[in-house]
């Protein structure tokens, strides 16, 4: 076998959470800070918190916003589109009505 493969093992490595909250565990880190730890997490707590990281919420909230106001502006350029193919039908006479007009012309 090769030697020296593995990390060393700290077998008292101290977990310190935002909230303030520290536990001792065993890690190949001497020491690990976290955001969220099972004193202040939601699930455990029962408490709805928002953990903004970075300003997260806030790019997810003006994500939507953006994509709210693509939405409407896609919906007005589609209807535009519609409308103008109901103009260019209403002008030009369908097929039906070319055939109507040549069989009058016949007959007369």
């Amino acid at each position: 076998m090769k030697a020296n493969t593995h990390p060393q093992w700290f077998a008292e490595t101290k977990v310190t959470c935002a909230c303030g909250n520290s536990f001792i565990t065993g890690s190949t880190l001497p020491e690990i800070r976290v955001e969220i730890c099972s004193a202040c997490h939601p699930l455990f707590t029962g408490q709805q918190r928002f953990v903004d990281t970075l300003g997260q919420v806030d790019r997810f909230v003006k994500k939507t916003e953006v994509s709210k106001v693509k939405k409407e502006e896609r919906i007005r350029i589609l209807e535009a589109r519609k409308n103008k193919k109901e103009e260019t039908k209403k002008d030009r006479p369908s097929l039906k009505d070319l055939l109507m007009q040549a069989r009058k012309q016949m007959v007369s």
